[in-house]
Parts: structure tokens; C-alpha cells; sequence
């Protein structure tokens, strides 16, 4: 069976009135076009982008294959200077390298300290920041962080969510953007925050039987696109040039429903994992249980979750 595909909706010319109104309640992912991004679509070069920010080290991932996983980290973390590692990213094949000579690059912009400080362009990346207009369809206090991303043709990225909503803005480059909706979590074999269906084009039927049930939305980004994700959906995302991207995450619930040690946007709020911790506790519990009561009672709970928070909503 073949995982029924859903064009994400294209629309150019969104005001910002436009889609706080009529697009952003919907909940759903759409590709805005035609916004006012500043230089950057035009200026951000290969040569432009390696003289903007000198040698200034950054960290980045490091992958022999174009896959990533997170779960089973195969990829390195190194450091290389800022305009080394542009380089090295648009190139295909390299003369120097870490792992491979087909090795490929991946830089995520994190805070000067990565445990206190959020991913902020203006003050990573000061001198590329200027040439960016971030579209504020949002309150300046929702503001959470601005995410400079690179990465190599052909990297794909670990299938995830996060608990903020998100612009993707494809500054320069190709990436296509494979998407899952919040209610098709129990088909995608969740680890935390993440998927162990790795190959969403091609997944392994017999370890994943039920991710054939995940309707995906799909969307193809370009220079100048920006994609909007929702808190919660879950998205996959090729790169199929060297590309540059920023993220622009911003805070969609009450800014106290969010851990406040959170420097990535991806801790689940803290109701939601208090109610985990209660789960495993009651779960542990069931396990006093003989086999034949814990299964009747563990789908007595079940039902009751049903009953209690599933939204009857759903198509």
C-alpha cells in the first residue's frame, strides 16, 4: 500500500492580518510565497556567505550517510571555522574531511551557551542578520528564537516535532518537506519527539506496518518560500541543494505552559509531561497485576483516555 500524499496549500501575497485571521487557527501547515524577506535571498552566495561571518568556529554534524538519526547518532559533532565549513557544505566531494569524501555538513545555529541560551541570528550571526526582514506574523513577547540552519545536497533530517510553531524560510537552495499531522502519532513509531521511520519514502513495512496509515503532506520549498508548522506536526525535511534556511520559532501557548529550561523548543510543556510521568507511574503500577488483569485494566485506562481527551473531530 502506498502512504496517500497531500499537496501542502501554496498561497502568495499573505498579509499578516490575513493569516492570523484565516490561515493560523486552521492549524495546518501551508507555504507562504512572495513575502518581504530583505537581501538575503539574493545576497547569501557561497562567497558572500564565507566573508560575512569570518572564522568565527561553529559546530556542526557530520554524517558518512545522507540520512541523519538522532536516536542512533550517526553522525560527529566538530568544529570548523565559519567560511571552512560554508565551503566544505557546497561542495559534493571534498579534499578534506572527517569521515568520508562524500561526508555531509549540517549546521544548526545554537546559543553561546547551549544549555542557557536560545539560537538567536541577530546575535550569532550579527552581520548576516541585517540582511534578513523576519516576518513578525506574531506578538513581539511570542518571540522564542531564530534558527540559522545550513546544510548539504542530499542531507535528510530525523522525522520530529516541535512544541512552538515555526516559519521555515528557505533563504537560498531546495528542500523538500514531508509532513504528518499530530492526530497520525500513533502510525509513526515515536521515540520522545522523534520517528524511527527514518526513509519515509521507502520505510521498512515489516518493522513499520502501520506508518502506511500516516496521510503525509508534502511540499517542495524555494528560494524565497517560507513554510509555516504548526506546534506538534511532525516533518521530515531533504535538502535537495546546498541550502541556507532560518527557523523562527514563537510561543503559541501562554509563555508559563512552557519548560523554562527549554533552549530548543522541542520540551513537551510541562502539563503535558507531568501527565506522562503520572502515566508511567500508573503503568508501573498495573504491573502488580497477573498478565490477564493488567491487559483488561491497561484498556480500561485506554478507553478512558479516549473518552476523556481524544477530539471526536477528526476525519
Amino acid at each position: 500500500r502506498e502512504q496517500p500524499v497531500v499537496p501542502v496549500e501554496r498561497l502568495a501575497g499573505v498579509t499578516r492580518e490575513r493569516f492570523l485571521s484565516d490561515i493560523y487557527p486552521q492549524r495546518k501547515p501551508v507555504v507562504l510565497k512572495g513575502m518581504e524577506l530583505g537581501a538575503c535571498t539574493t545576497k547569501w552566495t557561497v562567497d558572500y556567505l564565507s566573508q560575512a561571518e569570518g572564522s568565527k568556529e561553529v559546530k556542526i554534524h557530520v554524517s558518512a550517510v545522507p540520512q541523519m538519526d538522532f536516536l542512533s547518532k550517526n553522525f560527529v559533532y566538530r568544529t570548523l571555522p565559519f567560511d571552512v565549513f560554508v565551503r566544505r557544505a557546497a561542495e559534493v566531494n571534498h579534499k578534506e574531511y572527517f569521515l568520508s569524501e562524500d561526508e555531509k555538513y549540517y549546521l544548526r545555529s545554537v546559543g553561546e551557551d547551549v544549555r542557557k541560551d536560545i539560537a538567536d541570528i541577530r546575535k550569532q550571526f550579527p552581520t548576516l542578520a541585517e540582511d534578513v526582514q523576519i516576518p513578525e506574523y506574531f506578538e513581539k513577547e511570542q518571540f522564542f528564537s531564530s534558527v540559522f540552519r545550513i546544510s548539504s545536497a542530499g542531507l535528510q533530517l530525523w522525522t520530529h516535532y516541535d512544541v512552538m510553531d515555526n516559519f521555515l524560510i528557505q533563504v537560498t537552495g531546495k528542500k523538500r518537506v514531508a509532513l504528518y499531522s499530530p492526530r497520525d502519532a500513533p502510525y509513526l513509531y515515536l521515540s520522545g519527539t522523534k520517528s524511527e521511520v527514518l526513509d519515509v519514502d521507502n520505510p521498512d513495512l515489516q518493522k513499520y506496518p502501520l506508518f502506511v496509515k500516516a496521510k503525509r503532506y508534502q511540499c517542495f520549498l524555494e528560494t524565497g518560500d517560507v513554510l509555516f508548522i504548526p506546534a506538534l506536526w511532525f516533518h521530515n525535511v531533504i535538502s535537495e541543494e546546498f541550502g541556507v534556511a532560518l527557523n523562527v520559532f514563537w510561543k503559541h501557548l501562554p509563555a508559563d505552559c512552557y519548560d523554562k529550561n527549554d533552549t530548543y523548543g522541542n520540551k513537551d510543556p510541562t502539563a503535558a509531561s507531568r501527565a506522562i510521568q503520572i502515566l508511567d507511574r500508573a503503568l508501573k503500577t498495573l504491573e502488580e497485576l497477573p498478565e490477564e488483569y493488567r491487559d483488561f485494566y491497561a484498556r480500561r485506562m485506554v478507553l478512558r483516555i479516549q473518552e476523556k481527551a481524544y477530539r471526536n473531530d477528526y476525519g
